[in-house]
């Protein structure tokens, strides 16, 4: 990062004329970024040279140096290596050339070069497809800094918890890349955070087979959380819900989000249900409801009230699931509604 005075330094003009050729919002660049136009060095056109060589077309050279003006400040030999590293994983230089373009800054992160080749390496070794690791590279750039020896620690208190905790070899590395590919961001929490988790819940008598569904079900977001904050979380829903310690152990295995979420957000969904004229109970019925955010509860509540649905009056299943599954149950109720009620054992008038 830039951070001697930039007022007292001029812009490097040989850069700006560069940039202004590949029709560059220079602007732009100094609303956000000035700090790149003030370095001695940059290799605009080399860079340039490398992304047409890839495919790109001049809006979108355009569109990726506007996005992340630093690439230009790196040498063409770094972006090269850079080039070869994420064609290990990807089909085609047009696959590359499209992701360079949506995620410019993780691309163009060089200075953990030597980690993001062993990692990648690691992880195709581990069983994880292309396209997952593709994903991770753009979506989680930081798993990839991290020495290739630490994420492979990860993986393997992973494995040993998965194994000690009741599950079969056979299905380990199922198990283990399945949970990789909906979090990868296990990968930036050390072995000891791990297990401590896992002992909280052993300690508050969750059983070995309750603690793998309580892992499988949070898809790792567990790792993220620590004994403090889960503590709280169960606190404040044992006070709402007024149950017993079995009770509330019940109700987390039906909903892992009532330890997943903190105190404040649990505390605004509940008021959010409440205003909504839903009570307590139902709420415990279906707590799977806490999922959802206020607002689309509020929007679900009056979609089906326009049909007559009054969700104060039945249970919460109706409000549930995904966007997909609301609107299919929501596409079962209007239908429902739509249909003319016929009675079998009604007799027929015919006209004389």
């Amino acid at each position: 990062t830039y951070t001697t005075d930039t007022k007292s330094r001029q812009e490097n003009k040989k850069t700006v004329e560069s940039l202004y050729k590949l029709s560059v919002d220079i602007k732009k660049i100094r609303r956000l970024k000035e700090w790149v136009l003030l370095r001695d060095v940059a290799y605009v056109k080399e860079i340039a040279g490398i992304l047409q060589e890839m495919g790109a077309d001049e809006t979108t050279v355009a569109s990726i140096l506007e996005r992340c003006p630093e690439a230009v400040l790196h040498t063409p030999a770094e972006v090269n290596s850079q080039r070869a590293l994420w064609q290990l994983v990807c089909q085609n230089e047009k696959q590359l050339i499209k992701l360079i373009e949506q995620f410019p800054e993780s691309f163009f992160t060089t200075k953990y070069h030597e980690n993001q080749k062993a990692n990648i390496l690691f992880f195709q070794e581990l069983g994880l497809k292309n396209n997952i690791i593709t994903r991770f590279l753009t979506s989680a750039p930081n798993i990839f800094h991290n020495p290739v020896e630490k994420n492979k620690n990860v993986i393997e208190t992973l494995q040993k918890i998965y194994l000690s905790l009741g599950g079969s070899d056979a299905n380990m590395k199922i198990w283990i890349l399945k949970l990789l590919s909906q979090n990868p961001f296990i990968l930036l929490h050390t072995s000891t955070t791990i297990q401590e988790n896992l002992e909280f819940l052993q300690e508050n008598d969750y059983t070995d087979k309750e603690v793998l569904q309580l892992l499988s079900k949070l898809k790792g977001f567990i790792f993220q959380l620590t004994p403090a904050t889960m503590e709280k979380s169960m606190l404040f829903s044992k006070n709402v819900f007024k149950c017993s310690d079995q009770e509330l152990k019940e109700l987390v295995l039906k909903c892992p989000a009532l330890l997943y979420y903190s105190v404040p957000v649990l505390e605004e969904r509940f008021e959010g249900l409440l205003k909504e004229g839903i009570s307590v109970t139902q709420i415990r019925d279906t707590p799977m409801v806490l999922e959802l955010t206020t607002q689309i509860v509020q929007y679900r509540i009056k979609k089906l009230s326009a049909l007559g649905y009054d969700v104060k009056s039945g249970n919460l299943e109706s409000l549930n699931g995904t966007k997909k599954d609301f609107e299919a149950n929501y596409g079962k109720i209007q239908s429902k509604k739509e249909r003319p009620i016929f009675n079998p054992v009604a007799p027929i008038h015919i006209e004389d």
